[in-house]
């Protein structure tokens, strides 16, 4: 089954380089730490720089760095939506294939919007949608279909959350 990403959370990585960025020690240190373990204070490279015996401008340059590469996609908090409050769903759309990219990009438009793909099938694209309520998830899919002229759109609310957590071993 071929799918593809339309939401994109950094600058795809160049598939000829791949494996191509040369990481060192410090890089892999840093990898490991940031996974789980980022410090939530107003000068998170200090606080990371310390922990691992550096300068925190040190940490913050290679940070970069691996983000430039495509090896750090994104920095940033993830939270239980339930947990704050807010509704998840997983919305599937009947698509013709000449609306997909335009589709793409009214979805994305909305800071809710997690996830983004094109599958095979009736229902070609696959989307996750987080809002504060029920009422404003049907809102946001009521504008969808309005704005792209799609009235097929499924709305498949969570009922059981399932995570697993994938932390890779840089040593």
């Amino acid at each position: 089954m071929r799918s593809r990403l339309y939401r994109e959370t950094a600058k795809p990585r160049d598939k000829k380089a791949k494996n191509s960025f040369p990481m060192d020690h410090k890089d892999r240190l840093i990898l490991n730490e940031i996974q789980r373990n980022f410090p939530v204070t107003h000068r998170p490279f200090l606080a990371l720089g310390r922990k691992l015996g550096m300068k925190e401008k040190e940490v913050l340059e290679r940070v970069q760095k691996l983000k430039a590469a495509g090896i750090i996609r994104r920095i940033g908090a993830s939270f239980s939506a339930g947990a704050v409050g807010f509704r998840s769903t997983l919305c599937a759309a009947k698509v013709p294939p000449q609306k997909i990219q335009d589709f793409a990009a009214v979805v994305n438009s909305y800071p809710g919007v997690t996830h983004n793909y094109e599958r095979e099938g009736d229902y070609n694209i696959w989307f996750t949608l987080i809002a504060p309520s029920w009422k404003h998830i049907e809102k946001i899919l009521t504008e969808i279909s309005r704005r792209t002229g799609v009235k097929k759109i499924l709305n498949l609310p969570t009922t059981k959350t399932i995570k697993i957590a994938v932390d890779f071993n840089f040593d």
